[in-house]
């Protein structure tokens, strides 16, 4: 339902980011009059600079922690959608400063929301949070979205805090505000640190051997495009109605295979078709993580009608497509990203 979006007035946080940057891009093949708040790009290169988006949004240099900055910029958007991405997204930042952790994810949320209280009660507002916002999470089973919630390490914890905090404003005011649950996302155009197929072109580009920390770990992997057609669905469906107002996961079907770092790594690299030795790490720091996460989408299936719409395979292959273009032909960031937005096809 495209038409839906047509002249809608949209606020993306974190539009300066990789998944915001996608997503702005969609919202604006989708006609939308989207405004972003955000700091600066949070990496060098980023997709934000190599794909212009700042052409595309109203781009709005903000903090998160800024209560004042960011109720003004919800006041001169009066937006309709909300979707709130503005994050500290990287687990071991996050282990290395835990404080900032919390007053971005936890109490930027916050922030978010009274701004939407005070200047859009009306909104639908999306918070994207995290597959890893589950307590047990060595349990190795699917997550349901009523599983309790719960948070290890400091990444963890700040995201379920947001969760909690998300329910509070809900309960408390009637605000309309949904949860957006999604596992480890890959897609052209991220260049965070510490992530396995940045951290694979880095190496390429380099040179230099591609150091694994657990090739055994298993994460529910999936194109960008996936979970953000799950994100865009379901503020459709909330903006008709407050039932929709709750937590949601946005993950492969139960029947998929969950493929461990290593399958992930040598088909990004055979697809991307440069020389790339693998190695794993001879120790690990940082925070101990999970050996396997997943999450249970089968409501977002049998409620908004959504599921992935790209295999793995098939998202690792566009994936390296991305960087193979961009990165080592030098090909327009931009047109490629807007073309493989056009090949995916419109949000459910």
């Amino acid at each position: 339902m495209t038409d839906f979006w047509a002249g809608r007035r949209v606020l993306v946080t974190g539009h300066t980011g990789f998944k915001g940057g996608w997503l702005s891009l969609w919202l604006g093949e989708l006609g939308a009059r989207v405004t972003g708040f955000s700091a600066t790009p949070p990496t060098d290169p980023a997709l934000f600079v190599l794909a212009r988006i700042a052409d595309l949004v109203e781009d709005v240099r903000g903090d998160v922690r800024d209560l004042a900055a960011l109720e003004a910029s919800v006041a001169a958007a009066r937006p309709e959608i909300v979707f709130h991405l503005a994050a500290e997204p990287v687990v071991r930042r996050a282990w290395r400063e835990p404080a900032d952790a919390f007053m971005i994810n936890t109490l930027g949320t916050v922030h978010l929301l009274e701004a939407v209280r005070r200047r859009a009660p009306e909104a639908a507002v999306v918070a994207i949070t995290t597959d890893k916002v589950y307590a047990d999470p060595d349990s190795g089973r699917r997550f349901g979205e009523d599983d309790p919630l719960g948070g290890e390490d400091p990444y963890s914890a700040s995201k379920a805090a947001a969760e909690l905090a998300a329910a509070s404003y809900r309960d408390s005011y009637g605000l309309r505000i949904a949860t957006a649950r999604a596992g480890n996302v890959i897609g052209g155009g991220d260049w965070a640190e510490a992530r396995i197929l940045p951290d694979a072109v880095r190496a390429a580009r380099a040179g230099v051997p591609l150091v694994v920390r657990d090739p055994t770990s298993i994460r529910p992997w999936q194109h960008v495009l996936n979970p953000l057609n799950g994100y865009l669905t379901l503020a459709r469906h909330l903006a008709g109605s407050a039932e929709y107002a709750r937590g949601w996961n946005f993950a492969p079907p139960l029947e998929c295979e969950q493929r461990p770092v290593e399958w992930l790594v040598d088909r990004f690299v055979a697809a991307l078709g440069e020389v790339l030795d693998v190695t794993a790490a001879a120790h690990r720091d940082g925070p101990d993580e999970a050996a396997r996460v997943g999450l249970d989408a089968t409501l977002a299936g049998e409620a908004l009608g959504w599921r992935e719409r790209w295999a793995l395979e098939d998202g690792v292959d566009a994936t390296a497509e991305w960087y193979r273009r961009v990165v080592f032909d030098g090909e327009d960031a931009r047109e490629t990203t807007v073309t493989q937005i056009r090949a995916f096809g419109p949000p459910v």
